[in-house]
């Protein structure tokens, strides 16, 4: 992942993103181009998308998506009820931010660093300087340095409101924010979940802030 020279959104109107052999294509071409940007060989599957959308906090309205490929979980988030100019999608490659500018025509679409989100965010007109209910991400953050972790999640809990809730999914066996990340960045997590039929299979993490109380019992934890 790198940086791009600033923020550029485009809303567009409506669209269909099942997997399909054009999706396929697609993420082939590009991880053909950049293998270490793309966090897997194929797109994700719908059971695990379905299990992205399962976290969703109760009655969200409000959503950005960071790392969307092909749009998988775009669609998996528009079928689950989230309104298409609700919906914020950040896809840092220009090839596959244009493939979901023709596929969703009426979701905002930016091509752009995750690290930007709460800038992309604020810049939001209908949603008049409110926050997102949760935050899905794709991101490979295994690859990532703990900084971009680190600068990712900021920017993400920047723009999350105090019961938000940050998703992801990972291929490996535990958290991919590590607990030291996770205590600088004054955050817990969950596992919600494994899906098993994903190829490769995947594990899906929660993150929501700490608040106060629960700041003060880690604290008192580590100090032992």
């Amino acid at each position: 992942m790198t940086s791009t020279s600033g923020p550029s959104i485009e809303p567009r109107h409506g669209g269909d993103a099942a997997v399909d052999l054009r999706s396929i294509r697609t993420f082939l071409g590009e991880w053909v181009r950049d293998p270490v940007k793309m966090a897997s060989v194929t797109p994700s599957g719908r059971q695990l998308a379905r299990l992205m959308v399962e976290q969703l906090p109760p009655g969200a309205t409000r959503v950005a998506e960071l790392g969307a490929g092909t749009g998988v979980f775009t669609r998996a988030l528009l079928d689950a009820g989230i309104a298409p100019a609700q919906l914020l999608v950040v896809e840092i490659n220009p090839h596959l931010a244009q493939f979901l500018r023709e596929r969703f025509h009426s979701v905002t679409i930016a091509c752009a660093d995750a690290r930007h989100l709460d800038t992309l965010v604020g810049e939001q007109g209908d949603w008049a300087g409110g926050k997102l209910d949760a935050v899905i991400s794709g991101l490979g953050m295994l690859s990532m340095s703990s900084e971009l972790r680190c600068a990712i999640m900021r920017s993400a809990f920047a723009a999350l409101g105090d019961h938000g809730r940050f998703i992801q999914f990972t291929y490996g066996p535990v958290s991919p924010v590590r607990r030291r990340e996770r205590d600088a960045l004054g955050v817990r997590v969950r596992r919600a979940g494994f899906a098993v039929r994903n190829l490769p299979p995947a594990n899906v993490y929660v993150y929501e802030r700490l608040h106060s109380h629960q700041i003060a019992s880690v604290r008192r934890t580590a100090r032992g």
